[in-house]
Order: C-alpha cells, then sequence, then structure tokens
C-alpha cells in the first residue's frame, strides 16, 4: 500500500493580452496585419512575437493561419525548389483551447502559456464569451510566437489566437473552437476560472476534448458544488482526462506522506488507519466552511482514502456543538466554526474519522496548514504530522507518544507554468487524480457518480 501512495506523486475590441495592430478595423475577407518583424536578435528561451493580425469571421482567422507559414514573395522566388515558411518551422503537437472568464484572466493564461512555447508548442486558441445577450460578433486576433531553445538551433513556432465572441456566437463554443483546431492532435482544454459544468456550451467543447484542466481552489464558495460536478463527467466522458490544479500543486504533500510509510518501522501502520485531520486557513472571522474554498484541505482526505480503497459512510457535515451557543457581549467576536465532518469504512481497520477544520491565519484562504494522520496497530499508536511552509514541508512522527521521525524535504512550491507543463505531459487519463476527484465528491455528498471508466 506505501508503494500504491508512491506512485501519486464586426465589433472592436481588443481580447485579453492582445497587442494592438492599429489601423483600420478589418471587414470579412479583409483581415489586417501580418508578419512582425524584429531588428533585435532572438534570446534563446524567450518568445518572440512574429506575426499579429486581425479577423472578424472564423473562415478568415482559418485563412490567417494558413498565410501565417505561407511563403512571402521574396522567400518563394529565392528559393523555387523547396517550401518555405513565413515565420519559421511549426511545431504545434496539441491544440490547447483556455475558456477564459474575465479578461484578465486571459491575459494570464496567455503569458503562461508563451512561457510553454519551446516546451509544449500547440495551436492554442483563448475564448472569451461576452456581452450575451446582444448581437453576435466576433473579433479574432491571430499571432505566431517563436522560440529558439539553443543558440544553434532553429526558431520554433507556435500559434496562438485570441477570440473574443458576443451574442449567440459566443454561446456555442464547439462551433466556434472546432473548425480551428488542428485534426489529429489531441484537444486540451483549459478553465482556469468557474466554468459552468453541465451547462450546454461546456458539454459541446468537452465532447470534442481528450483533456479538460481546472483549478478547484479558485472556485466561489467553497467548491464542493463543483467537485461534484467535475467527478460526474469521468463517467460521462470515457477519453476524457481531468487534472485539477488544486490536486496537482499538492505532490510535495502526497510524496512526503508517502515516503513516511515507505519507511519499516511505519509501513503495517498504513491499513490501520483510524482518523484523519486537516487544518486550513481562513480569514473569515466566523470560519464558516461555505465561505471559504475548501477543495485544497478535501483533497489530501480523498487521496488517502481513495488509495487505501475506503469507502464513505457519511458524507461531510458540520461538527456538531455541545449544549447551547455562548452568549456574545457587544463587540464581542464570535468563535470559529468547527469544521466538519465525515467517516470513512477502511475493509480492514474498520470506521475512520475525518474532520477538516478552519484556522484563523494570514495564508490565503483554504490553504492547507497541516495534515494529521492517525493510526492505531494491536495497541500501539502512531500519529504523523506534515506541514508545509515556503520550499520546505516538515514531517513529525510519532510511536506511542515517542518522538520516532523529524525531517524536513526541500519542496518548492510551483506557479501556473510548471502545472501547466506537468500537466501537460501527462498522457491518458490519471488514476490517482480521477480516483482522488471521485472520492472527493462523495465525501461531498455525490451519491450518484456515474460508473467509472475503465483505462
Amino acid at each position: 500500500m506505501a508503494a500504491d501512495l508512491s506512485r501519486a506523486g464586426t465589433r472592436q475590441g481588443t481580447p485579453a493580452g492582445t497587442p494592438t495592430t492599429g489601423g483600420e478595423a478589418p471587414t470579412a475577407g479583409h483581415p489586417t496585419g501580418g508578419r512582425v518583424e524584429s531588428s533585435d536578435p532572438l534570446r534563446p528561451g524567450e518568445p518572440r512575437l512574429r506575426w499579429s493580425s486581425r479577423a472578424i469571421t472564423i473562415d478568415d482567422v482559418e485563412k490567417e493561419l494558413n498565410r501565417i507559414w505561407a511563403p512571402t514573395p521574396a522567400e518563394a522566388e529565392a528559393r523555387p525548389e523547396g517550401p518555405s515558411r513565413g515565420a519559421s518551422a511549426r511545431t504545434s503537437v496539441m491544440n490547447l483551447v483556455v475558456v477564459a472568464g474575465e479578461p484578465e484572466t486571459g491575459e494570464r493564461a496567455a503569458e503562461t502559456i508563451r512561457r510553454l512555447t519551446g516546451r509544449h508548442p500547440s495551436r492554442t486558441l483563448i475564448v472569451l464569451q461576452t456581452d450575451p445577450d446582444g448581437p453576435p460578433w466576433l473579433d479574432g486576433r491571430v499571432q505566431a510566437h517563436c522560440m529558439r531553445p539553443r543558440p544553434d538551433a532553429t526558431e520554433s513556432c507556435s500559434e496562438l489566437v485570441y477570440l473574443t465572441a458576443g451574442g449567440e456566437t459566443g454561446r456555442h463554443l464547439g462551433a466556434l473552437v472546432t473548425p480551428l483546431l488542428v485534426h489529429d492532435l489531441p484537444v486540451t482544454t483549459w478553465w482556469p476560472g468557474e466554468p459552468p459544468l453541465g451547462s450546454d456550451p461546456a458539454e459541446e467543447l468537452l465532447a470534442a476534448s481528450d483533456r479538460l484542466v481546472v483549478d478547484g481552489s479558485t472556485w466561489r464558495c467553497d467548491g464542493l458544488g463543483r467537485v461534484r460536478q467535475l467527478a460526474a463527467l469521468c463517467g460521462r466522458y470515457p477519453r476524457l482526462s481531468i487534472r485539477d490544479f488544486g490536486f496537482v500543486r499538492q505532490s510535495r504533500w502526497r510524496e512526503a506522506i508517502a515516503t513516511l510509510f515507505d519507511l519499516p518501522d511505519f509501513a503495517p501502520y498504513l491499513g490501520y488507519v483510524r482518523r484523519v485531520s486537516v487544518t486550513y486557513g481562513t480569514r473569515d472571522e466566523t470560519g464558516a466552511p461555505e465561505t471559504t474554498n475548501i477543495v485544497k484541505p478535501l483533497y489530501h482526505v480523498a487521496w488517502l482514502a481513495s488509495r487505501l480503497g475506503m469507502r464513505v459512510d457519511a458524507p461531510l457535515a458540520p461538527v456538531a456543538t455541545r449544549g447551547p451557543a455562548p452568549r456574545l457581549r457587544p463587540g464581542e467576536k464570535p468563535p470559529l466554526h468547527r469544521g466538519l465532518a465525515a467517516r470513512l469504512r477502511d475493509p480492514r481497520s474498520g470506521e475512520v474519522g475525518v474532520v477538516i477544520r478552519p484556522v484563523a491565519s494570514r495564508a490565503p484562504a483554504g490553504t492547507t496548514l497541516r495534515v494529521e494522520i492517525l493510526a492505531e496497530r494491536r495497541g500501539s499508536e502512531l500519529r504523523a504530522d506534515v506541514t508545509a511552509e515556503a520550499e520546505n514541508v516538515h514531517v513529525h512522527a510519532w510511536l506511542d507518544g515517542v518522538e520516532a521521525l523529524d525531517r524536513t524535504f526541500k519542496a518548492p512550491r510551483r506557479g501556473d507554468i510548471d502545472l501547466l507543463a506537468e500537466t501537460l505531459e501527462g498522457s491518458g487519463r490519471d488514476p490517482v487524480g480521477q480516483g482522488a476527484i471521485r472520492m472527493a465528491a462523495r465525501l461531498a455528498g455525490a451519491d450518484d457518480l456515474p460508473a467509472p471508466v475503465a483505462d
């Protein structure tokens, strides 16, 4: 079982993050813009804008994408015997669709993707839906970003298309995106904001996707409703691989816990876990769970429970208070909420208690502060305590009250660039992540999940 844990490891508007090209607004069949020349040498590892144009119909966007790679008259005359490209070599290995709920979200996503040009070249479509009740319109920006990985290497380039769609046009994501995809290349949909899972536009887009990337830790309120929706997708879309940044960024915690139970003295206790407690930070004075996203602390419990084959006996519910509520004096703050409790069932050791509780903290709301695991075997007790800060993860363990381990792991936090790169490098469905998502949904009260699809 310790080994199982170890495997976890005609409308004008400027879309988000798009430089203005100036000049006349395009009309149908007459896009504007083209090659972007620069006298400065391209530095290795630094992306450079090589093409920028604009169109207002999907057909014209397609024409612009083809025009990027067409040779200029000078190139055609210089190399009549062979093909030549307008912007070095296109090296797309995938389609990446980003659905940005806000312009600022599109800007951040675009910058992240540009930094990955040399590592994961793609045809990227950044879609911003706006003005849903207005007339149908589309504003498209077509770009090519190039990067030279080494001084002696040739440039490799990726296409970046910004689509701002209004009215009826923006309500049909599948029809908007599908004509612009490179056929025979996998499709990753990245929904960095609040994905309207279950809506017609989302279902339409996911039906054409191979991978869905979300960040559950950014969802509104406690995030549990979206977790239930996310888990339901696992059964509805057989080929869809789901990756949640909220889960992926916790890998340093999982590795620390798995390493603990890899030690011979502690490995036997893995099948006798009796209690799991997760503490998270809150900035709300009441600490009420519905005011703070708890997806990250929930994933800690869900991962451990799914890897150990547990089932949910009782989903999360507020911890019951004893006695009447305390009477507060004028100006006195109410005590923090006592958190949520659940009950799991381990096939070997029986009942497992779960507590997820808030603590007032300056850390971002919903940040995991501590994971505690209690295991009892043959009258002996193991208590493990895992915390993380900055570049370090700390693991402490006590056997029958005597300190048995005090270890610190160097494990830096990762930003969106590294998280997206790791996510794109994965292939197929991730059984560890999918299992954690489904278990998290059951802990959150889902009892009608579709059967999982066999890998």
